[in-house]
């Protein structure tokens, strides 16, 4: 990876630069800032998800640092122009681990001068960054807004077991079960850690740039086929449901499975969420350093491998001023079957809403933007 200049005005709006700080827990780190002009602001940190940057929060930045906050968004671990991470495969995977990133975002705080924030915020897996943060440095995170991604807790011990062990696993896999369906499926998230899914999508035959447009359509409201509706268990039945973006046919990759959806060449000269050159700053990041540093992230998740040290927070509820904010139309909110319903009742003891934004999708603060910075404000106006 080449080092490059921060990202410029040529891209940026009005108000919100682009800058780099070296020694952030091993990284150098690209940040968008945004109202750095008045020293001893409050500060609202955003971490973006997959597959995104911290581009993705321009249509939010300008809006805080007119209240008056100081606003950081990093290219999280993996990402962008962020810098000092593995991108090989087989290299090391610890250091994309929930709490790692967690010390990422520590780190930015930490380097501009701040020793608390007003308010994390956190889209898709920046969500579950966001909900570390403030799960285990409350402290220091002392708000925190989810969007698109619901958390549903720490994983549990096995309790009561010293007479009754815990049964092991039974029968086949969810995997087994999904790929024995008439129509045989996997799981998004176990293709994306699977060696193949960075060149599939990398060297995608219809080009990063096409990709990523047809795989941001297929999530947003403009795909009229989004119409989700909360999935009753973790059953293969159940999660055939969800659209061929979350639980694909066995056998296409990625690229393959969104390219029918391309939206036409009128469509997309009409699309103002995400025009063509504000779509270029994505793929011209995805193409230059490829998608595996996002999709490490998905592999500490699915392997398990990191679940024993997230274990320690077992039954440790979230406790500072919460609130989560996803589109209508946006099926991420359901793929784990229960988890809103468990952020909302358990994990969360003091989360004031959930709040779902018509004519939104996935991507709900560039679909959305303004709505989305309506909530925020009146939010962080209840904190001060």
């Amino acid at each position: 990876m080449n080092e490059m200049a921060p990202l410029g005005a040529d891209v940026l709006p009005a108000g919100v630069r682009g800058r780099f700080v070296d020694g952030i827990n091993g990284l150098r780190v690209h940040v968008l800032e945004a109202g750095w002009e008045t020293p001893g602001r409050p500060c609202v940190l955003l971490l973006h998800g997959f597959p995104e940057i911290a581009y993705s929060w321009r249509k939010v930045m300008p809006a805080l640092a007119a209240v008056g906050y100081h606003v950081l968004a990093p290219d999280q671990r993996g990402y962008g122009r962020t810098t000092g991470w593995d991108a090989n495969y087989d290299g090391d995977l610890g250091s994309f681990r929930l709490l790692n990133l967690a010390r990422d975002a520590l780190g930015v705080l930490s380097a501009f001068g701040h020793r608390s924030a007003a308010a994390v915020v956190g889209h898709d897996f920046g969500a579950s960054v966001a909900a570390w943060c403030a799960l285990v440095r409350p402290d220091v995170f002392r708000a925190m807004v989810l969007m698109s991604a619901p958390f549903a807790g720490p994983p549990a011990v096995p309790f009561g077991t010293a007479d009754s062990p815990a049964p092991g696993p039974a029968g086949p896999s969810i995997h087994d079960d999904l790929a024995a369906l008439d129509r045989p499926r996997k799981h998004y998230q176990w293709y994306y850690s699977t060696r193949d899914a960075n060149a599939d999508m990398w060297r995608a035959p219809q080009g990063v740039h096409d990709f990523l447009r047809a795989y941001f359509h297929q999530k947003s409201a403009d795909w009229t086929d989004n119409k989700p509706f909360p999935l009753k268990a973790w059953t293969a039945s159940e999660l055939a449901q969800l659209p061929t973006y979350y639980v694909m046919d066995r056998d296409r990759t990625m690229a393959e499975t969104v390219a029918p959806e391309m939206p036409s060449p009128e469509h997309v000269a009409a699309c103002r969420w995400l025009t063509e050159t504000e779509l270029a700053v994505y793929s011209g990041e995805y193409g230059r350093v490829g998608f595996q540093g996002g999709l490490q992230w998905y592999r500490c998740r699915t392997s398990g491998r990191f679940n024993g040290e997230l274990e320690l927070f077992a039954g440790r509820t979230i406790d500072v001023p919460s609130r989560f904010i996803a589109g209508a139309s946006d099926w991420g909110i359901h793929q784990t079957p229960g988890a809103l319903e468990k952020m909302r009742t358990q994990a969360c003891t003091r989360m004031d809403g959930v709040h779902l934004i018509d004519s939104a999708g996935h991507w709900v603060q560039q679909e959305q933007p303004d709505a989305v910075n309506g909530l925020l404000l009146d939010f962080l106006a209840t904190q001060r």
